[in-house]
């Protein structure tokens, strides 16, 4: 048996609230790490993904980037586990 265990803050969320939290999710790995739009673009570059840093500066300001990309992004920078709470 599965069991579900849904947050206050997730069942308060709505479709414009998911967006900004997964862009405030990558924006906090990138600034762990002192990464800049720059250096993500170059990162990126070295496991194949051609991306400029106007565009993925654009990106990720909107929030609304793929799932695959969201990926590429914390494989790029060497993140390997992302904490979806806050404690």
């Amino acid at each position: 048996m599965v069991t579900n265990v849904i947050t206050k803050e997730a069942i308060r969320m709505t479709d414009t609230d998911w967006p900004l939290k997964v862009k405030g999710i990558l924006k906090a790995e990138l600034k762990k790490r002192n990464v800049s739009y720059k250096q993500l673009a170059e990162m990126l570059e070295q496991i194949g993904i051609d991306d400029s840093e106007a565009n993925i500066k654009n990106k990720i300001s909107r929030g609304g980037f793929t799932a695959v990309f969201f990926v590429q992004c914390l494989t790029a920078i060497g993140c390997h586990t992302v904490r979806l709470e806050e404690n």
